[in-house]
């Protein structure tokens, strides 16, 4: 069927074709323009048909996200390519992640490094966008609430490629994280949002999201977690030290930590008056060893310091210990997980469900003392708690989700 309009005639195909998003359709499947001019447009959305989806990541904790889904989509024949930012390199990303861990390797490498956010954003947006312009892409996939997450959703929002978001809906209600900028932005142009909890679908809905375009998956890092579990009881780890039987691990990367002094040294005093009584192991973000070792942090006896720890290292430190300090998200949803009591450095958190029903407790560098012992005296009474569909198949879940989405 022809229409003129301003001189151009649009072609309607694929009527069969379901529009993705209520307000976007998309023009790999419905809708083709041709004009006496633009021919290389019409070629580049016939061959976007046949397009692969891409996935595209930007630091350690996206992998461990994105490894079941995509292998999940390989088992369904999906064509689809891998994208790393390059926002954080870790060289603990070796052979082991990609062989034993079915992690899969990029096929193509940003390299967009290190930068403030704003930087760092632009920087990914445009290399990205220089990628699909060359290359579009059926569909995005975009994991957690790094910046490249935020990057990758607002080129593909722009470039009509239709977005999904495995870990949408999780909110701190704290605007001073810039993690809560990206997630509030990255879920409002997304069209296809895949949740980890049950308390998503209020967060969304209560942003005006369209809650038909909502999936509860569960959690795909947990399904990492339990291959490398696996991994590691056949395969024991060398680990840098000896840990003693009973010991608090420690990490904290958060600038809101790390970077103010006074809140670290307040923090750093708490691990020293634990230390006196149970040893503390703590592999340091390379962002905040200078900032701790300017507060005293490297001379408390009792505490080792570390470098930072590979994955299945830090996994294996983390299972035995008898409990964690942390600011980290993901180390919330392990530890509730492993059964293994976890004190979080923070006023808030995205993932209440660790709070309610997993081994999370926040305290503030004030209590924090405190509350490390109290965690300690309930160590041996803690049991692992397995959060709704939190049970290793939450990859083969969301590949169901994307399949039928972009067919």
């Amino acid at each position: 069927m022809d229409l003129s309009q301003n001189g151009a005639s649009l072609i309607l195909l694929g009527l069969e074709a379901r529009t993705l998003r209520s307000r976007r359709a998309s023009p790999t499947k419905f809708l083709l323009t041709l004009t006496m001019d633009s021919r290389r447009q019409v070629r580049i959305y016939s061959d976007h048909m046949n397009s692969p989806i891409v996935h595209v990541v930007g630091a350690r904790p996206n992998f461990m996200k994105a490894a079941p889904v995509i292998k999940a989509c390989e088992e369904r024949g999906l064509s689809q390519q891998l994208i790393h930012t390059g926002q954080h390199y870790d060289s603990s990303l070796s052979s082991v992640f990609f062989d034993q861990l079915s992690l899969p390797k990029p096929d193509i490498y940003l390299g967009v490094g290190s930068s403030p956010h704003g930087r760092q954003t632009g920087k990914a947006m445009s290399a990205l966008e220089e990628e699909f312009e060359a290359s579009p892409p059926e569909a995005c996939i975009v994991y957690g609430d790094v910046n490249s997450t935020l990057a990758a959703a607002l080129v593909c929002s722009k470039m009509q490629i239709p977005v999904a978001h495995v870990e949408a809906g999780l909110r701190s209600f704290d605007r001073t994280m810039p993690e809560e900028i990206n997630r509030i932005l990255t879920d409002a142009v997304s069209d296809l949002l895949l949740i980890s909890s049950p308390e998503a679908y209020w967060n969304l809905g209560n942003e005006g999201i369209d809650l038909r375009r909502v999936e509860f998956i569960g959690n795909t890092m947990i399904d990492t977690l339990v291959l490398g579990l696996e991994y590691i009881d056949a395969n024991p780890v060398t680990l840098p030290i000896a840990p003693p039987e009973a010991y608090v691990l420690i990490t904290l990367h958060r600038p809101a930590n790390v970077d103010d002094p006074d809140r670290l040294r307040a923090i750093i005093e708490a691990i020293a008056k634990t230390a006196e009584h149970t040893p503390c192991i703590f592999p340091v973000h390379p962002r905040g060893r200078d900032a701790i070792d300017r507060v005293g942090g490297s001379s408390i006896p009792g505490l080792s310091i570390l470098e930072p720890q590979g994955y299945l290292e830090f996994l294996t430190l983390q299972r035995n210990a008898a409990t964690v300090i942390t600011d980290s998200g993901g180390i919330q949803e392990e530890t509730t997980v492993l059964g293994i009591p976890c004190v979080t450095v923070r006023p808030n958190t995205e993932r209440p469900i660790t709070l309610s029903m997993g081994t999370n407790v926040l305290a503030e560098p004030s209590g924090l003392a405190d509350a490390t012992s109290l965690a300690l005296e309930r160590a041996t009474a803690v049991s692992p708690t397995t959060p709704p569909l939190w049970d290793g198949q939450s990859g083969m879940r969301a590949a169901e989700a994307i399949s039928r989405w972009v067919r």
